[in-house]
């Protein structure tokens, strides 16, 4: 999608850029740090849509929309969202962005399962990133490790096996998390598709989750966790109770007080549907 002129002004505008960003190493390293600075990850918006049961497109699905949103809310997206704003953005500003495609390798024998951003700039090929939020553009080498030293939000690439892999910190898993990338350039309507997919189960369907970055560090809620990766690279977690959820993502993430209120209460998270769990929680179930 490309965002109409009018849209990019507003948007540049909130990212605190006084000039259109050229599609160069340089512009691509200053408008990822702001992005990284403004939109969070979350899923507030789809939480609120999935518990009403909306059969509409899930929120954020369409760049244009995604940030009328966020320029409204302050809210930002999960992957199949945040990241296919932040290409269509990009590749409105000329760059050579495209959609791409990745495995968060939670556990072995997983299918594709995360979205990303690719940029061709300057003979080389760099990761930006709307969920990892690592605060410059990765840049991928075929024949050697790169990373980002960033004590918060650093990350670390290794090609194996002739695939590139990303180390980094979620909140839910400080400790580190493996993202294979698997296809480099996926069309907007295989996005659309993937995210579409995620109505019936995903890791962000129950409790709220929302990450951004602030001066040199990380922070965020996780499952009913607030969690600070700080400056110095230390993690500090404390248990985020339900009446202090909406003073936090609106007094420190900067999101709308007329959203949060319509935030349902958390669930616990159900395993997949076609797990070894989710089949012996059914059969306990039908025992009863």
């Amino acid at each position: 999608m490309t965002l109409p002129p009018a849209l990019i002004e507003r948007i540049l505008s909130k990212l605190g850029l006084c000039a259109r960003p050229e599609p160069t190493w340089p512009g691509l390293k200053t408008i990822y740090a702001a992005w990284c600075l403004k939109v969070p990850f979350d899923n507030v918006r789809k939480l609120i849509h999935l518990r009403r049961g909306n059969c509409g497109a899930l929120p954020g699905d369409a760049a244009d929309e995604f940030f009328e949103a966020w320029l409204r809310h302050g809210t930002g997206g999960t992957c199949w969202a945040g990241n296919g704003a932040l290409q269509s953005l990009l590749r409105s500003l000329g760059f050579d962005a495209r959609r791409g495609l990745g495995t968060m390798l939670v556990t072995a024998n997983l299918p594709p399962n995360h979205g990303t951003v690719l940029v061709s700039c300057e003979r080389d090929r760099y990761l930006v990133d709307a969920s990892m939020l690592h605060g410059e553009p990765l840049r991928l080498d075929e024949h050697a490790a790169t990373s980002i030293a960033h004590p918060a939000w650093g990350v670390a690439c290794l090609v194996r096996e002739g695939q590139w892999s990303i180390r980094w910190r979620p909140l839910h898993a400080t400790d580190g998390l493996d993202c294979r990338i698997e296809q480099l350039d996926v069309s907007e309507q295989s996005f659309s598709e993937r995210h579409e997919q995620s109505r019936g189960w995903g890791p962000f369907n129950y409790a709220v989750y929302a990450r951004v970055n602030r001066a040199d560090a990380a922070l965020g809620t996780a499952f009913g966790q607030r969690v600070d990766l700080v400056a110095s690279g230390r993690v500090v977690q404390c248990t985020l109770p339900p009446e202090q959820r909406a003073q936090f993502l609106i007094e420190e993430l900067g999101m709308d007080e007329g959203l949060i209120t319509q935030l349902p209460p958390d669930l616990p998270t159900p395993p997949p549907p076609e797990s070894a769990a989710a089949r012996r929680l059914g059969g306990k179930l039908l025992a009863r």
